[in-house]
């Protein structure tokens, strides 16, 4: 039966030029099983609805922490609705298939006039493989793409690109170990799905975040470029302001701030470098 599937988003993002080919719709899916340490939307890691706080502007009044009855307040043991300021949300809402595919396809004609469509990003698109893939399947008529980090099942991985026209894939770090220190799990299954990706045959595109000292040192990047080979690779500058939504979350960003340093694209048989 269509139709009946659920998932939880935090954000829907309209005439997205950066999230693969043309004028794009993206979708961020929430939760991720990864815990990158510079990861940028800290807001998309927890797969449940969680509240955002913006506290630069917080008067510290108390309003928010009284007793409150409203069903929507009641999981978070404080009211939404109380600030003067508006200061508090809630990020991540359930939509079900059918609601969101008509949503994202009202603007299908100008996305398709662009070379555009629609992006799921995240969090991690695979965490919620089944909504997704049944997403996808209702925007056949317009270029789906997705970005993942490629940590899940094959089954699941598969799942979910079987249903796309475009696919961007993370590969972080080479070495098993690092992976684990700083992204918080072993990266064979990534490596594994890469794999998969590439023998489906599928329009790809390698993105490698470039984090100072930790992604961007040479070694990791010759021993990225040997695992993708001739797949096309983008490499993507450091975003100094990933710290900036953590304690609206209650998240610390623990990475110092240090500057992008010049790369060898020369490393990949095809890359670029965006900034």
């Amino acid at each position: 039966m269509n139709g009946i599937i659920n998932g939880i988003i935090f954000d829907i993002k309209e005439f997205s030029v950066h999230d693969g080919p043309g004028v794009r719709t993206t979708v961020f899916m929430k939760g991720c099983p990864l815990s990158c340490k510079w990861c940028h939307n800290p807001e998309g890691l927890s797969p449940k609805p969680e509240l955002m706080v913006r506290t630069a502007r917080c008067k510290h009044c108390g309003r928010c922490m009284q007793p409150c009855e409203h069903d929507k307040c009641k999981p978070f043991d404080r009211c939404i609705d109380a600030c003067p300021d508006g200061l508090i949300s809630i990020c991540g809402q359930e939509w079900d298939s059918d609601r969101l595919a008509a949503k994202l396809l009202q603007n299908a004609d100008f996305m398709q006039s662009s070379g555009g469509g629609v992006t799921i990003s995240g969090g991690e698109p695979t965490l919620q493989a089944e909504f997704v893939a049944e997403l996808l399947g209702k925007l056949s008529s317009v270029h789906r793409a997705i970005e993942t980090c490629g940590y899940c099942t094959g089954e699941r991985f598969m799942s979910v690109i079987n249903n796309a026209d475009f696919v961007m894939m993370d590969i972080k770090i080479a070495d098993p170990e690092h992976h684990k220190q700083y992204c918080g799990v072993d990266n064979a299954p990534i490596l594994e799905n890469f794999k998969r990706l590439r023998d489906s045959g599928k329009p790809h595109l390698i993105r490698i975040p470039l984090i100072p000292d930790i992604t961007d040192t040479y070694e990791n990047l010759s021993a990225i470029s040997k695992i993708v080979g001739d797949s096309p690779v983008e490499m993507l500058g450091y975003n100094s302001f990933a710290g900036a939504k953590y304690e609206g979350v209650g998240r610390v960003y623990t990475l110092p701030n240090k500057p992008n340093r010049e790369i060898d694209v020369s490393i990949f048989k095809n890359a670029k470098l965006s900034k």
